[in-house]
């Protein structure tokens, strides 16, 4: 297994980065990692996602939501071709913090017979992914609070 993990703190609330983690139909103007996606954040649902990997290199994959708790837990487990050669649960948790912020922890582990083949390509490509994603998650969020204080 190889797991990797990033956080970031929003000044959002937990209501309003689920709404964005979840209204998979407009990932496409705001998410430079997951660029295309549709489904509903639902236990048993299946997703379409498109991953921009790296530039120039895009990945499609169908995975199944495990967990899908409002404000607070979504998981989803996606497979390359069959169970056990490289299977992904990622895991998207929102944690309010006393200063009113919220701390997205965003991880996801890599189970399979490929895991190690691939382990150094999902350390720089995939991680430098998630991070351009809860950058771009944080903007998206907080520009809406700054929008709805004017």
């Amino acid at each position: 297994m190889f797991e990797i993990q990033t956080q970031i703190d929003i000044q959002a609330s937990p209501a309003r980065i689920w709404a964005i983690l979840t209204d998979f139909a407009h990932f496409c103007e705001w998410n430079p990692f997951i660029v295309a996606a549709a489904g509903i954040a639902r236990p048993g649902q299946i997703l379409s996602l498109t991953l921009a990997v790296k530039p120039g290199r895009m990945m499609r994959f169908r995975p199944k939501v495990l967990h899908a708790r409002a404000s607070d837990k979504l998981v989803w487990r996606g497979r390359l071709l069959m169970p056990g050669l490289f299977d992904g649960e990622h895991c998207f948790t929102l944690s309010p913090l006393e200063d009113g912020s919220v701390r997205l922890s965003h991880s996801e582990q890599f189970r399979g017979l490929l895991v190690p083949l691939l382990r150094r390509g999902l350390e720089r490509d995939t991680r430098a992914g998630f991070e351009r994603m809860n950058q771009a998650l944080r903007e998206r969020a907080e520009r809406h609070n700054r929008q709805a204080h004017r």
